[in-house]
């Protein structure tokens, strides 16, 4: 396939993507003094709006722009993640700069959030267009029925014609229960919904093979697997001082979306419409990989462990190459502090982590499990122990 043939591969696979997950960073949305910038939302908005088809109008008739997306491209679903609570909330709270003490980040989230969402409101209102705000931590995504819940959650927005505006939950989130940057969150909710597209929204128009800002260096149009990243010095690039984002972030969300089915588009927020178009902007990412469980890449991406069971090296084998359950026989050792369904690391004998997975047992019902076959401990305490300590379809595999 020729390089023209490849671009325009790459226009029409955009162009007909039809459920589309963009993600904005603060420096997109705020001014340099922290302060929500009502300009630049509108801007996004009027580019955003004008895609969108559903029971409020096609693309939002009536609304500025008139009705329809840019030549025809209306008819499609937006979710947008969008950064922005914690730099909105700093101005009125009389914030300098974002706080690094975890308690005035929340106390800024909490204030800052509500004018994002009500920015987002007036804004999409315009085009009769409503909104939905959906805040999440890890622990929401990373357990079966609240999983399903944000799932459902979000499908019902879009089928009704609302536009959803997820955001971490920073207000209440602890370092225990952060995704820690909302590109992550962005790739993990583009397989939530089961997303055609990731439009990564930067202040840098796409990724380049040194910094940006020197002469010389040149933008790397696309990459089509790991490889073409192989001597790219990444770098911080485009990191703001009222985000916690920067290149390094985007390009390994473009890399988890990438491995789990769904191409992305990393561009500036000022080319949101071109990328939405399919038009030759900014850095496309191809699929690398295939849709795979749905929780599974939560587990791995977003999960933070609650505690670890080291694995001798005959249950280091079967989890990693044969894929099978964990059974209490294969556990040499246990720690932390964690319940039933909290998920847990799985190392080796060396300490590596080489899987992750949800526990069935208490921390402190394990050390009597330890070595033990379970038809041993079915006899001696009761059929409710004859189980895997970690299901394999509760578990995914980091090294192999």
């Amino acid at each position: 396939m020729s390089e023209q043939d490849g671009s325009a591969a790459v226009r029409d696979e955009v162009a007909a993507a039809r459920r589309i997950v963009v993600k904005v960073g603060s420096s997109s949305l705020t001014t340099a003094a922290g302060g929500l910038d009502a300009d630049r939302v509108d801007a996004l908005v009027d580019v955003l709006a004008k895609f969108v088809d559903g029971p409020g109008g096609p693309g939002g008739s009536g609304g500025p722009g008139g009705s329809g997306g840019p030549g025809g491209a209306e008819g499609k679903e937006i979710v947008l993640v969008s950064s922005g609570a914690i730099a909105a909330g700093l101005a009125p709270l009389g914030l300098e700069r974002r706080p690094r003490d975890l308690a005035r980040q929340q106390a800024a989230a909490s204030v800052g959030q509500g004018l994002l969402v009500a920015r987002y409101t007036a804004s999409f209102a315009r085009y009769g267009r409503r909104v939905g705000q959906v805040l999440l931590t890890t622990d929401d995504t990373s357990r079966r029925a609240h999983y399903r819940n944000a799932t459902r959650t979000l499908d019902q927005l879009l089928a009704m014609g609302a536009v959803p505006i997820v955001n971490e939950n920073d207000t209440v989130a602890t370092d225990e229960i952060r995704f820690g940057d909302n590109d992550r969150l962005a790739a993990l909710v583009a397989h939530l919904v089961r997303a055609d597209l990731l439009v990564l929204l930067s202040d840098v128009d796409g990724l380049y093979d040194g910094d940006p800002r020197t002469p010389g260096t040149s933008r790397i149009a696309e990459v089509t697997g790991p490889k073409d990243l192989d001597g790219v010095s990444i770098g911080s690039a485009g990191r703001s001082g009222v985000g916690t984002g920067g290149m390094v972030t985007k390009v390994e969300a473009a890399r988890i979306a990438a491995a789990a089915g769904v191409p992305v588009v990393l561009t500036s927020a000022s080319r949101a419409g071109d990328a939405l178009l399919g038009r030759p902007t900014g850095t496309f990412f191809h699929r690398t990989g295939r849709r795979s469980a749905d929780r599974l890449l939560w587990l791995a991406h977003a999960s933070a462990p609650r505690g670890a069971l080291t694995l001798d090296d005959g249950a280091v084998r079967a989890v990693v190459e044969r894929r099978t359950s964990l059974l209490p026989a294969g556990i040499a050792a246990v720690e932390g502090e964690f319940t039933a369904g909290d998920p847990v690391e799985l190392r080796d004998t060396a300490g590596r982590a080489v899987a992750r997975g949800l526990v069935n047992f208490d921390a402190k019902e394990i050390p009597r499990l330890i070595g033990r076959s379970t038809r041993e401990l079915a006899r001696e305490l009761g059929p409710a122990y004859e189980r895997e300590v970690v299901h394999r379809d509760d578990l995914v595999v980091l090294h192999t």
